[in-house]
């Protein structure tokens, strides 16, 4: 029924710009929830900003810069209600190793092939949510997600160990070369740091047990730094060595133009597509990740829109490339979000921030900020749903310590790939192997079904099976082989009859084998028949003149006895000394039709 032109423009219209499903759903309740939300995500970005951008090889403001439009447009645009996008560590990382070669980092020139990148990696991003390629986000299981997240946030809790204990780490330490450096070092720790950290730590994780929907991680902060105060005013800042963030610059925002010259977008374009999957897999992965816990389901393709149009906006106003990120998304969530408008309420609270508050920031301590970056990454962690899979299927289980090794010792990234390869290859291996089942006649009365648990023995002459699986390149080779087996037990079983209520689908290499075991079984002197061969199937055959060669009078649709069509052409001499007798048939008459003599 074609809808009405109204409803048509509506839903269109509503396509074009996805905040109009959610922004009626915005009240007084879930407004102060993102407000708040809003605040705590952004105080988190401050110091994240500065250090992503000084990571990226560009001044510490364009972290901040990257914090406020992007977020904005993908808030508006994206499909996540939680998803908050900005800086983030993978892209801050790659987008130094591979730009420091074209230009020295934190130069003019430097700074405008990093905006050209971002502005090709926005429009490869939005090309492909267009082309709606979001479906390939559709490989990326759950179990993958939940590794990943996992793997993610005992990334994020070892990232801020440091921070948490006071302990100097090497710059590029693994997960595991930084707890073995905390082990070895551990007497190293700084006790007023991590005197800090607990303090903040003990008040976000009190709080949030004794009133969940209360502020906490914002209270978390404000008593850690209170309480960095009290210990440098009693012992002393040279005793105590708590570092700071420090005082940030002040950075109004600011246009940019990126250098559109063929030179910079030929350098440029092999770094951005590299980019550009990079942030995609990032965005719909966390985004994924969050509506595990949060129940919404996230449409890949208006993600990839969303993400494109946040680097397209953000390359004109001084902002590096984009993605979401796992630990202000964490933070979202965690602090109560209800909708977009709280990633949004983030950004444009930065700004005032950014003037007004960031000479405090000079107060506020690393360790503080790594204690509730402790809390979203142990919240991150899904422990119901890993000892779900723990307990239900070990190769589920083999994606997930795959997903949840890669994240967390080799590449963020990597992690996601080697889950999805993992799962397609177990996939494929269940799929190259349909379940093929001996079924006879059903005994009831009537009935024109086939079961597996008949309890009648095998027709001497008639062979039956069931196979639960479609017929595609990867098994035809298996189901070939099946039915090559049958003569091995029984060569007298030259008939087969296929019950394909199971054959969703068959390729040309199914189609093939078909058409090669019909001439084999014509060649024995018997043949190969199919009973309830579904529409699609049959129509492809039939397209492809595979039909013919197997025969159209060997298919046999449903409420019709196929046993009935297949009898006469039996060995009646077999028939005539055969105790088996499943059929109805076996007791009136012989195949070439003599009445059957009493036994």
């Amino acid at each position: 029924m074609t809808p009405p032109p109204s409803t048509a423009a509506a839903g269109w219209f509503r396509a074009l710009f996805p905040f109009l499903r959610w922004w009626p759903q915005v009240g007084r309740d879930t407004l102060r929830a993102d407000l708040l939300a809003g605040l705590t995500g952004a105080i988190i970005v401050l110091p994240q900003g500065v250090a992503f951008a000084t990571l990226a090889g560009l001044p510490p403001q364009y972290g901040l810069y990257t914090a406020i439009v992007p977020a904005i447009i993908a808030a508006l645009f994206g499909s996540s209600w939680h998803l908050v996008s900005g800086p983030t560590n993978a892209i801050s990382i790659v987008v130094f190793a591979t730009m420091s070669q074209l230009a020295l980092p934190g130069s003019e020139e430097y700074v405008r092939l990093v905006l050209t990148l971002t502005l090709l990696v926005g429009t490869l991003q939005l090309a492909m949510g267009f082309s709606r390629m979001g479906a390939l986000v559709n490989f990326i299981s759950h179990t993958v997600v939940v590794g990943f997240t996992a793997g993610a946030a005992l990334l994020i809790i070892g990232s801020q160990a440091k921070h948490f204990f006071g302990i100097e780490f090497p710059s590029s330490a693994s997960f595991l070369e930084t707890v073995e450096h905390l082990v070895l070092h551990f007497d190293e720790l700084n006790p007023y740091v991590t005197a800090v950290g607990l303090a903040t730590l003990a008040t976000a994780v009190v709080t949030r047990r004794l009133n969940p929907r209360f502020p906490y991680m914002i209270l978390a902060i404000v008593v850690g730094s209170l309480f960095a105060t009290v210990l440098n005013a009693y012992f002393g800042s040279g005793n105590t060595e708590i570092a700071t963030v420090g005082a940030l610059p002040l950075a109004p925002l600011a246009l940019s133009a990126p250098d559109l010259s063929l030179d910079a977008i030929r350098k440029s374009l092999p770094i951005a597509l590299a980019v550009t999957i990079l942030g995609l897999t990032e965005a719909v992965s966390i985004a994924r990740a969050i509506a595990v816990k949060s129940g919404q389901r996230i449409d890949g393709n208006q993600e990839f829109i969303g993400q494109g149009l946040s680097n397209i906006a953000g390359s004109f106003f001084s902002a590096y490339a984009s993605s979401g990120s796992f630990n202000r998304s964490g933070v979202n969530y965690e602090a109560g979000a209800r909708t977009p408008l709280a990633a949004i309420a983030a950004a444009l609270f930065l700004m005032p921030i950014i003037v007004l508050v960031a000479p405090l920031a000079v107060h506020l301590p690393y360790a503080v900020m790594a204690a509730v970056l402790f809390v979203v990454g142990w919240g991150l962690i899904d422990v119901h749903h890993i000892r779900a899979i723990l307990r239900t299927s070990r190769q589920e289980t083999a994606v997930l310590l795959v997903t949840f090794g890669a994240a967390l010792f080799a590449e963020l990234e990597f992690a996601i790939y080697a889950g999805v390869l993992l799962s397609l290859l177990l996939y494929l291996t269940r799929t190259s192997r349909p379940l093929v089942v001996d079924v006879k006649p059903d005994p009831t009365p009537g009935s024109y079904h086939f079961t597996a648990d008949s309890g009648l023995p095998d027709c001497p002459q008639l062979k039956m099976l069931r196979v639960n699986g479609s017929l595609f390149f990867g098994a035809a080779d298996h189901v070939q082989g099946v039915l090559h087996q049958i003569d091995e037990v029984n060569p007298q079983q030259k008939h087969v009859l296929v019950v394909a209520t199971g054959i969703n689908f068959v390729d040309m290499s199914g189609a093939e084998m078909l058409v090669q075991e019909a001439r084999r079984r014509r060649g024995l002197g018997g043949g190969l028949y199919f009973y309830r061969m579904k529409d699609a199937v049959r129509e492809l055959l039939a397209r492809g003149n595979y039909l013919r060669e197997i025969g159209e009078e060997n298919l046999f649709p449903v409420r019709t006895r196929a046993i009935t069509v297949v009898y006469p052409t039996l060995d009646s001499e077999i028939c005539r000394t055969c105790r088996a007798r499943i059929f109805r048939e076996c007791h009136e008459r012989l195949p070439n039709g003599e009445p059957v003599q009493p036994a």
